[in-house]
């Protein structure tokens, strides 16, 4: 089942069971696939819902952080709400060594050093492991890479 159909199973289920919260976050989420569809004439694959659920949860944690500052903890309630619906989408995460692992054979593989090839190997690392780990934590382990 593609990851598009197991979205709108959820839908479903979140509806017979009344659960607006879930149904609220997943609507959210497949108007924004929608969106990405029709702006860009396409027809979505799961991969590109990944980025779509990606991008959502890191609006998600600057939301939460702006609300935190502001002492608006029912804010933050909701939003934390909000992403642990939309993580369920994600692949399993790699942990920090093996994301570190993978950047150093692509610095390997590419002849990279130092930090003039930071964007040549920012472009390896992102086509082997989008989705499949958060790229705050990848951009860093690129910069520890080549600066070491």
């Amino acid at each position: 089942m593609s990851l598009k159909d197991q979205i709108t199973e959820d839908m479903k289920t979140a509806m017979r069971a009344k659960d607006t919260g879930r149904l609220g976050t997943i609507r959210l989420l497949q108007a924004a696939m929608k969106q990405k569809e029709v702006d860009e004439r396409v027809t979505l694959d799961d991969t590109a819902i990944i980025a779509i659920v990606d991008k959502l949860i890191k609006q998600r944690k600057d939301s939460i952080e702006a609300f935190t500052k502001a002492g608006r903890q029912d804010l933050v309630d909701v939003e934390a709400a909000e992403m642990t619906v939309l993580q369920a989408y994600l692949p399993a995460r790699l942990s920090a060594d093996e994301v570190a692992a993978e950047v150093k054979a692509i610095v390997a593989e590419l002849g990279a050093s130092g930090p003039g090839d930071m964007g040549k190997v920012m472009g390896a690392v992102k086509a082997r492991l989008a989705g499949k780990a958060d790229m705050g934590a990848v951009s860093a382990a690129v910069k520890a890479a080549l600066a070491g």
